[in-house]
């Protein structure tokens, strides 16, 4: 979720951080850092997580019976 209260402090999701390439984090405050690492300035920014995609919907167990009344 993208909103509950207790969200794992990374770098990657901080309102000061920029991502770059190769898993990297611009931070303004303390430069140059990872994505997993951590700070006490963490400010977290729900606009900056990609959320999991759904699962495809498995149809396969299904017949066409099921599908008439």
């Amino acid at each position: 979720m993208l909103f509950r209260k207790k969200i794992e402090h990374a770098c990657a999701y901080c309102i000061h951080g920029a991502k770059l390439e190769d898993g990297q984090v611009l931070c303004a405050k303390k430069g140059l850092k990872a994505a997993g690492d951590k700070c006490f300035r963490f400010r977290y920014d729900p606009l900056k997580r990609v959320p999991l995609k759904a699962r495809a919907l498995d149809l396969s167990r299904y017949e066409n019976e099921d599908y008439t009344l």
